[in-house]
Protein backbone atom coordinates (compact mmCIF):
# COMPACT_ATOMS: atom_id res chain seq x y z
CA UNK A 1 0.00 0.00 0.00
CA UNK A 2 1.77 3.21 -1.25
CA UNK A 3 -1.28 5.64 -0.19
CA UNK A 4 -3.47 5.72 2.41
CA UNK A 5 -6.83 4.95 2.03
CA UNK A 6 -9.98 7.12 3.12
CA UNK A 7 -13.77 7.32 4.00
CA UNK A 8 -15.95 9.25 1.82
CA UNK A 9 -19.38 10.09 2.81
CA UNK A 10 -21.93 11.24 0.29
CA UNK A 11 -25.95 11.96 0.01
CA UNK A 12 -28.00 9.99 -2.18
CA UNK A 13 -31.62 11.83 -3.18
CA UNK A 14 -34.18 9.43 -1.87
CA UNK A 15 -33.94 8.77 1.42
CA UNK A 16 -33.72 4.99 3.08
CA UNK A 17 -35.61 3.46 -0.11
CA UNK A 18 -32.94 5.01 -2.66
CA UNK A 19 -29.84 3.91 0.15
CA UNK A 20 -31.20 0.36 -0.47
CA UNK A 21 -31.52 0.55 -4.36
CA UNK A 22 -27.87 1.91 -4.77
CA UNK A 23 -26.53 -0.77 -2.37
CA UNK A 24 -28.32 -3.42 -4.18
CA UNK A 25 -26.88 -2.43 -7.43
CA UNK A 26 -23.37 -2.49 -5.82
CA UNK A 27 -20.98 -4.98 -7.86
CA UNK A 28 -17.34 -4.85 -6.87
CA UNK A 29 -17.22 -3.20 -3.75
CA UNK A 30 -18.09 -4.98 -0.87
CA UNK A 31 -21.55 -4.44 1.38
CA UNK A 32 -20.75 -4.27 5.45
CA UNK A 33 -21.50 -2.26 8.77
CA UNK A 34 -17.89 -2.34 9.70
CA UNK A 35 -15.35 0.10 7.87
CA UNK A 36 -12.12 -1.78 8.42
CA UNK A 37 -10.88 -3.59 5.57
CA UNK A 38 -8.23 -3.66 2.81
CA UNK A 39 -11.35 -4.02 0.22
CA UNK A 40 -13.74 -0.76 -0.75
CA UNK A 41 -16.32 -1.28 1.68
CA UNK A 42 -19.96 0.74 1.22
CA UNK A 43 -22.38 1.02 4.11
CA UNK A 44 -25.57 3.13 4.16
CA UNK A 45 -25.47 4.52 8.32
CA UNK A 46 -29.27 4.48 8.97
CA UNK A 47 -29.81 0.84 7.02
CA UNK A 48 -26.85 -0.39 9.26
CA UNK A 49 -25.06 0.54 12.37
CA UNK A 50 -28.29 3.40 12.96
CA UNK A 51 -30.93 1.47 11.97
CA UNK A 52 -32.35 1.04 15.61
CA UNK A 53 -32.46 4.77 16.17
CA UNK A 54 -35.53 6.81 15.31
CA UNK A 55 -35.15 9.18 12.42
CA UNK A 56 -35.03 12.33 14.60
CA UNK A 57 -32.10 10.60 16.77
CA UNK A 58 -29.80 9.82 13.86
CA UNK A 59 -30.56 13.60 12.36
CA UNK A 60 -28.84 14.72 16.21
CA UNK A 61 -25.91 12.99 15.36
CA UNK A 62 -25.73 13.87 11.40
CA UNK A 63 -26.84 10.65 9.58
CA UNK A 64 -29.35 11.31 7.32
CA UNK A 65 -31.38 8.49 5.75
CA UNK A 66 -29.41 9.00 2.48
CA UNK A 67 -26.02 8.78 4.36
CA UNK A 68 -23.83 6.67 2.05
CA UNK A 69 -20.27 6.23 3.74
CA UNK A 70 -17.17 4.35 1.26
CA UNK A 71 -14.17 2.98 3.17
CA UNK A 72 -11.50 3.42 0.36
CA UNK A 73 -9.92 0.08 -0.27
CA UNK A 74 -6.47 -1.21 -2.27
CA UNK A 75 -8.22 -1.65 -5.49
CA UNK A 76 -7.37 0.79 -8.71
CA UNK A 77 -9.70 3.88 -8.22
CA UNK A 78 -10.85 3.64 -11.78
CA UNK A 79 -12.86 0.52 -10.34
CA UNK A 80 -14.06 1.70 -7.29
CA UNK A 81 -15.38 5.17 -8.88
CA UNK A 82 -16.71 2.79 -12.41
CA UNK A 83 -18.58 0.65 -9.18
CA UNK A 84 -20.57 4.00 -7.42
CA UNK A 85 -21.21 5.23 -10.42
CA UNK A 86 -22.88 2.61 -11.99
CA UNK A 87 -24.73 2.09 -9.10
CA UNK A 88 -25.98 5.72 -8.84
CA UNK A 89 -27.12 5.63 -12.94
CA UNK A 90 -28.36 2.73 -13.68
Amino acid sequence: MKLGGNIVAFEVKGGIEAGRIFLNKIKMCSLSANLGDTRTIVMHSALTTYSKLSETDRLEVSITDGLVRVSVGLEHIDDIINDLYQALNT
